[in-house]
């Protein structure tokens, strides 16, 4: 796989799995924090930092329906990368524009940033306006500041006092069965690998089937960050991982507990306009050529997101503004 070594784009330098077989992610190097504090490195200041995304990685998307969700759109601007990722990376377009610097390819922000970085180039990126870098490239914690840092204007709290605890333990328990799971199985060179991580991701799903089964979101009643983790990985499954990465035991339309609760989260609003299946097809179908070598993009399946859900069963804690009659702004 590509990364920039000291600064030089190569196309031979990653290897996805270990010694094993197993699919090895390597972790994230931009890990500054933006603080509610005007002497801070990186103050909260509205207007001053950009996020750059794929609408086709769940871990830019989470990020994007957080800033959807708590109503930063004029705070934190976005801008987008094509949905298809070649040799040479992420890229910028006409249609997909770099709105900062006008830049060709993703990687030369990370060079901007630090001219002889090594590592991957990766979504999403928190980019400083004023100190021209990034910020933060975690997904985890770039949805943090933004609930924490920034006024909640829309009265949304994601993160909230009394379950903080519980929605940080769901947050791990969800990222190495099933957020990462499907890429373990994805991208594993061995059987071995591949029939542990399909495995590990169904025994995953079944289980918080059955805790869905009597709580309306993952943390208890309430709607927390850890159902935007959730989320991002159960709108991709049929689409994509059921059959590009050979996770076919089961889709997730089949289960009735997570697809209703899968249609619920993309009802809410403003969520649905986070979503854009075609990236997310073309990007995992096309960029994955190790996986599917002929790129040929399937068509199907053919599932409503926005058909009824049966989720108003359970109690919820839902503010306002996540209600289903709550008004809806584009991006």
């Amino acid at each position: 796989m590509n990364m920039l070594v000291d600064g030089e784009w190569r196309t031979d330098a990653y290897q996805t799995t270990n010694e094993r077989g197993e699919f090895d992610r390597q972790e994230t190097t931009f890990r500054d924090w933006i603080r509610d504090d005007p002497d801070a490195e990186y103050p909260a200041e509205s207007g001053r930092y950009h996020v750059y995304i794929s609408r086709a990685c769940p871990w830019a998307h989470r990020v994007a329906m957080t800033r959807r969700l708590l109503g930063l759109e004029d705070d934190i601007s976005l801008s987008i990368v094509e949905p298809v990722r070649y040799e040479d990376g992420w890229e910028f377009s006409a249609e997909f524009p770099d709105p900062l610097y006008d830049e060709a390819y993703l990687r030369h922000l990370y060079t901007r940033a630090e001219a002889d970085y090594t590592g991957r180039v990766t979504v999403p990126v928190l980019w400083d306006r004023e100190r021209e870098t990034i910020v933060n490239n975690e997904s985890r914690e770039i949805m943090r500041m933004l609930g924490t840092e920034f006024a909640d204007a829309d009265g949304v709290d994601l993160w909230p006092a009394g379950y903080r605890d519980e929605v940080d333990r769901v947050i791990d328990e969800v990222y190495e069965p099933i957020n990462n799971g499907v890429y373990r199985a994805g991208f594993a060179d061995t059987q071995d690998a591949y029939d542990a991580a399909v495995a590990e991701v169904f025994d995953a799903l079944d289980r918080w089937e059955a805790v869905l089964d009597e709580q309306r979101f993952l943390a208890g009643d309430v709607f927390t960050e850890a159902d935007l983790a959730m989320f991002v990985t159960l709108v991709r499954f049929d689409h994509v991982y059921h059959t590009h990465f050979k996770c076919n035991r089961r889709p997730i339309h089949e289960y009735p507990n997570l697809w209703n609760y899968t249609k619920e989260i993309y009802q809410l609003p403003g969520v649905a306009e986070t979503v854009n299946l075609d990236h997310i097809t073309r990007h995992y179908y096309v960029s994955h050529d190790e996986v599917n070598p002929k790129r040929l993009v399937p068509t199907g399946p053919d599932i409503d997101f926005t058909e009824p859900h049966d989720r108003d069963r359970l109690p919820a804690d839902l503010p306002a503004e996540l209600r289903a009659d709550a008004a809806v702004v584009d991006d």
